[in-house]
């Protein structure tokens, strides 16, 4: 439901344009203060999660999602300010909780494979947000009632997550110290420069998507290649649906591999090509759909710096670790998507962005890709058949 909320703003830019008397570039900036708080609020979950066990927390950060999207809905810019800083403030805990119940309920073995079906689910949410939610909003309710449909959805989550966890997921120690103390863990992990190596990558690896597919794909298909409204929304969602397939293979690779790096560089390769091809081949060479959906799959590697950085790090701290990651992640997230919008504004001198704006837009989304695959190179190998090796 949260990877929902996040992409469903790219497929109503100009109902949220007319609704908040703003440009693209503007709401785009509006949407992208989700960000912020996921980012911020990705340190205090994984140490409340450590701290006090996934029951005592993920309920309560669901139910700050749901007041979000109630408030996103008014159709207000300042509520859905507000509404926009709860979604992501409560969002921040999707990932970082399920993993943390992941990396008690399976074994080790299979962590790469477990949190890659999270992100699948999760990214199946993503496709929905763009492919199901612009057709809704344009036959069946309106942009409006979507987020308050969506808002009474997620409170009845909140209530099902509240029973289905279990209490032997909980925090195994009682609360020592004060507050404070609970942000203890992250000095190991933030001590560890591999927690930085893993979270610039990842952050990388997610502007094609977050950036480049969830906020601007719309605006360039609509505006760089003229498709039709409708036809933009299922190239666009091809993306996420990439996702799908492409976050439980690459984990099932990595583990039956028993080494991270190799299929994270070729995941970040195939990135890497099909990001080129979207932006520079001309339009009909490829098949449609084809060069989303394999941006989509090779966009699952992105998911394998955050079980590296649980494998770098001690048994204790795995939560401040996802939460370490998650903040370098969406932080990249948070401080780009603005800048992005206003380099393609400054390229295009304020008239409406086309191809060649988009394009000269799209070099620093691959010059990042190809940052991200030298920052792989300086990971240690955590899989299994490296640790026996050694």
């Amino acid at each position: 439901m949260q990877y929902a909320l996040r992409s469903a703003p790219g497929v109503m830019m100009p109902e949220l344009s007319a609704a908040f008397a703003r440009d693209a570039v503007a709401v785009s900036a509006l949407v992208g203060l989700y960000y912020y708080t996921y980012a911020l609020f990705s340190i205090v979950v994984g140490a409340a999660i450590d701290r006090l066990g996934g029951k005592a927390v993920i309920p309560v950060s669901i139910v700050l999602v749901a007041a979000g999207a109630v408030l996103f809905g008014l159709g207000r810019a300042e509520a859905a300010q507000i509404g926009r800083l709860l979604q992501g403030a409560g969002s921040a805990c999707a990932f970082i909780g399920a993993t943390y119940l992941a990396t008690r309920g399976f074994p080790p073995r299979h962590l790469a494979t477990a949190i890659g079906f999270t992100q699948c689910f999760g990214m199946l949410g993503g496709a929905a947000g763009q492919l199901a939610v612009g057709r809704m909003i344009h036959s069946v309710i309106t942009w409006q009632q979507f987020w308050w449909i969506s808002g009474l959805g997620i409170l009845a989550i909140a209530v099902l997550i509240l029973v289905a966890i279990p209490k032997e997921h909980e925090g195994t120690a009682a609360p020592q110290g004060s507050w404070l103390a609970m942000f203890a863990p992250y000095r190991t992990v933030l001590a560890n420069p591999q927690s930085y190596l893993c979270g610039f990558c990842a952050g990388l690896l997610f502007l094609p998507t977050t950036i480049g597919d969830m906020m601007w794909g719309m605006p360039f298909l609509r505006n760089g290649l003229h498709v039709s409204y409708a036809e933009a929304v299922s190239r666009a969602s091809t993306v996420p649906l990439g996702w799908v397939i492409g976050c439980p293979l690459l984990g099932y690779l990595a583990d039956r591999m028993g080494r991270r790096k190799p299929v994270l560089i070729a995941g970040a390769l195939l990135m890497l090509v099909s990001c080129a091809g979207i932006f520079f081949l001309p339009a009909g060479v490829v098949p449609r759909y084809v060069l989303g959906l394999s941006l989509g799959i090779g966009s699952g590697a992105a998911m394998l710096p955050y079980t590296v950085i649980k494998e770098v790090n001690p048994d204790n701290v795995k939560g401040s670790a996802t939460g370490a990651i998650n903040f370098l992640v969406f932080t990249f997230s948070a401080c780009l998507t603005p800048l992005y919008g206003k380099l393609l504004a400054h390229i295009s001198s304020g008239s409406a962005i086309n191809m060649a704006g988009f394009r000269a837009g799209g070099t620093w989304l691959l010059g990042g890709i190809a940052l991200a695959i030298v920052l792989a190179l300086f990971l240690r190998e955590t899989g299994p058949r490296a640790r026996v090796t050694k």
